[in-house]
């Protein structure tokens, strides 16, 4: 039950049905963790006609970071540094782990993370200086983790392509994971780079059904488009892994082996997976597209989903995390070492300890800290006078 400013009783309702949006991934724009108030829809007695919900345009704001490396310690990780030049991702795929981050900066990660973009447009600046500390040993960077470096928005603002010229004249490595045809465009920078082993890429494939994609991933390359930039990259000289992530039971699960097939002749050298992770808010938001686009099974993906992640809908185990646990889960596994043996799909790939960071020279020229950026750099210290 409610009531109102009177005192009067009203009865609680469910939300109204939740309706997929053409071009987005999340169904609804959920809050954050964080948030402080709670809103629950109610029948207050006036008749609306129902509206047809309004279009989320994306919008971009400028943002100057403070720091750009990011450091981890996961052992489930193949790399232990990274960057990512934006915040949120327009791509909208509904199973990203990185939407709860939207959280942290007091936004919805449903909507509004891939709506509501932040470029770090002193990125590159940022990245110089660090590589020029006398105090920086060189490791693989990995480019695009918790946001695509290759979203829409990089076909103007370039910070990826910045990124890769300090990294190209400092003889950095680097490991790229993306789901856009953008990468082509820096082949020019990667392909060299790649032929002193100082960069390699990975490239998400999910499914290979262009009508599931388009709901899953909404704004990403189409699957037939990331094969013909597996292609078009090995072409190159430039070694492609594939990333089969995430597999999702009865929705892409299916699809293993002959993703596997797809990749192998386009030219992949490796394949590696992960089964579905929901983290946070990432659990409620997939259940809602779940309801939207498959409520005949989504019964049944979540009844898989938890016997993979001893009964819950998330398990953070660093050890069980990335590929679940018992039955299923081993089921799985089975198929994609049988079929990356049968296929030579066992490549090194993006690993990026393997790649070369012994010719690495710091920056000979290196801008001095722009007043913004010293801005940044300096908020939330405290005055002494």
């Amino acid at each position: 039950m409610a009531f109102d400013e009177n005192n009067q009783e009203h009865v609680m309702l469910p939300p109204p049905s939740l309706k997929a949006q053409k071009g987005r991934g999340a169904v609804s724009n959920m809050q954050g963790r964080y948030e402080l108030n709670a809103r629950e829809a109610y029948d207050d007695g006036w008749e609306r006609e129902e509206e047809e919900a309004r279009p989320w345009k994306t919008q971009v704001t400028d943002e100057i970071c403070k720091s750009i490396l990011s450091r981890n310690a996961s052992p489930d990780l193949p790399f232990s540094v990274s960057l990512n030049p934006y915040r949120g991702c327009e791509h909208g795929c509904i199973y990203c782990f990185a939407r709860p981050t939207h959280s942290y900066l007091g936004l919805s990660p449903g909507m509004e993370f891939e709506s509501k973009i932040f470029a770090k447009v002193n990125a590159p600046e940022m990245l110089r200086r660090e590589l020029a500390k006398p105090s920086y040993e060189p490791q693989s960077i990995a480019l695009g983790v918790n946001t695509d470096a290759y979203q829409p928005c990089e076909r103007e603002y370039k910070l990826t392509r910045r990124i890769l010229e300090v990294l190209q004249e400092c003889q950095h490595p680097v490991g790229l994971i993306t789901k856009s045809a953008l990468i082509e465009r820096d082949i020019d920078i990667l392909a060299p780079m790649a032929a002193k082993q100082q960069a390699a890429v990975a490239i998400t494939l999910t499914t290979l059904d262009p009508a599931i994609a388009r709901t899953l991933e909404p704004r990403a390359a189409a699957p037939a488009r990331r094969l013909r930039t597996i292609r078009t990259l090995t072409d190159a000289g430039i070694p492609v892994a594939v990333s089969i992530a995430p597999i999702i039971p009865f929705i892409t699960e299916p699809d293993i082996e002959r993703i596997m097939e797809a990749v192998k002749e386009a030219g992949a050298v490796s394949a590696h997976y992960t089964v579905l992770r929901l983290p946070w808010e990432v659990a409620p938001l997939f259940k809602e597209w779940l309801q939207a686009h498959f409520p005949e099974r989504a019964q049944r993906v979540m009844n898989r989903v938890r016997e993979m992640r001893g009964g819950k809908d998330y398990d953070s185990n660093f050890d069980t995390r990335m590929k679940g646990e018992g039955v299923w889960a081993e089921l799985i596994r089975q198929r994609v070492k049988i079929a990356t043996e049968r296929l030579g799909l066992t490549g090194q790939g993006s690993r990026f300890h393997r790649m070369d960071a012994s010719q690495f020279t710091r920056p000979l020229v290196v801008p001095p800290l722009g007043a913004r950026a010293r801005a940044a750099a300096d908020a939330g210290q405290l005055d002494l006078f």
